[in-house]
């Protein structure tokens, strides 16, 4: 092919026969969207269709992004383009094609060589870079959503009635593919969002027996919010909730910077896992869970500073720090588990995080953990930690208040 779609032979004859064989057949194994439409444009380009530009959108559940779009041009590479949630009320969705075609339902077509002042924005910015003509076909998914399937020419003459009839027949196939695709990054996406993307990548793996665990070395971090109960009590409702996400958004942009992966909330809590196998050795994840704690202090600095200006109560917080062998698995009943880490790490990083409010410092690590920091620490002697039952000597960082 030599990229001009006006050289191409016989376009009336072209079939998409050979499009929806390869879809069906090797194009649905793709797991990656961007490697799926970038095969199906040189595929459709390969069969004589009048292809320019090429667009698969579908909207997702995401706490942050209603809608992922995969864009081929011909010439250009693939990129992805996300829309925040709320983006239906904005001028990008309102009057669109998209729009007309989504709450219609049936394909809809616009000649780029003859739009109207009126005729939406991306009408015009395609026939401005050498589009001339524009169809969008529906996506029907299973569950009655209707997704986008949009194609674009810069022949001269545009789409003929062949063309449109042979991209409406790969669009029911498409349908089918792309559902199990969105299915897919969905399951990842949730996953992600309530488990955490290691333990989400296991869950999709299979791992889901009850009792199944393996052997994680790793540092254990156990925080809590300071006065949250009492704060419970006074706060209304939303600012409170504004509050525990302003503070978990704080300490989970620090603990993801130094690979670690919050396991659960608990309340108040965050239960963070930095295993030693993806962090270089115990030393540099015990390492990556102080500078973790290090970070989150001081990104709370600034918005502390604000939320006095405004009368709000400060973010405060304390870390207990462990490390050792823990038990990474699956413990619950026979139909609801919890994937979740167990040992007595985990129970000593929760009681050194109380344990923090008495002492009066905010990070607070046990002798395993400062013994593999390789940083300067200082003893605050031995204190009894609730459940254990000889007294546990506890360490604080040299420089730390």
């Amino acid at each position: 092919m030599n990229g001009n779609p006006d050289a191409a032979p016989s376009r009336a004859a072209w079939s998409v026969a050979p499009v929806v064989d390869w879809l069906l057949r090797e194009g649905r194994l793709s797991a990656e969207p961007r490697e799926l439409i970038d095969t199906l444009a040189a595929h459709l380009l390969g069969a004589g269709a009048p292809l320019w530009r090429l667009r698969l959108g579908f909207f997702t559940i995401h706490p942050q992004v209603a809608a992922w779009a995969y864009v081929w041009m011909r010439g250009r590479s693939t990129h992805v383009e996300q829309f925040p949630h709320g983006v239906q009320k904005t001028g990008a969705y309102i009057g669109s094609p998209a729009q007309r075609m989504i709450e219609g339902g049936a394909p809809v077509r616009y000649r780029l060589d003859h739009l109207s002042p009126s005729d939406h924005r991306l009408l015009h910015e395609l026939a401005a870079e050498g589009g001339t003509d524009y169809a969008l076909f529906p996506l029907r998914f299973s569950d009655g959503s209707r997704n986008v399937f949009a194609l674009a020419t810069d022949a001269r003459s545009g789409f003929s009635a062949h063309d449109l009839a042979q991209f409406e027949i790969l669009s029911h196939a498409m349908s089918a593919v792309l559902e199990v695709a969105a299915t897919h990054r969905i399951a990842e996406t949730l996953l992600d969002t309530y488990v955490g993307h290691r333990t989400g990548g296991r869950v999709l793996q299979g791992q889901i027996q009850r009792g199944t665990a393996e052997t994680l070395h790793a540092a254990l971090w156990y925080s809590d919010l300071r006065g949250f109960t009492p704060l419970t009590e006074r706060l209304p409702t939303q600012q409170l909730l504004a509050m525990l996400n302003e503070y978990f958004e704080t300490v989970a942009a620090a603990v993801s910077a130094h690979g670690g992966e919050i396991l659960r909330f608990v309340g108040d809590a965050m239960l963070v896992v930095f295993p030693a196998d993806a962090n270089g050795g115990p030393a540099l994840a015990c390492g990556a869970a102080v500078e973790s704690a290090l970070d989150a202090f001081a990104r709370l600095a600034p918005i502390n500073s604000r939320r006095r200006q405004s009368g709000e109560p400060e973010i405060a917080f304390g870390v207990g720090l462990t490390a050792g062998e823990v038990a990474y698995g699956n413990v619950g009943s026979p139909d609801r588990l919890d994937f979740t880490v167990i040992g007595p790490a985990v129970n000593r990083a929760a009681r050194l995080e109380s344990l923090t409010k008495e002492l009066g410092v905010p990070l607070l690590m046990t002798a395993a953990f400062a013994k593999c920091l390789g940083r300067p620490v200082r003893s605050l002697g031995f204190h009894r930690l609730r459940g254990l039952a000889e007294p546990v000597e506890v360490y604080a960082l040299e420089n730390a208040a």
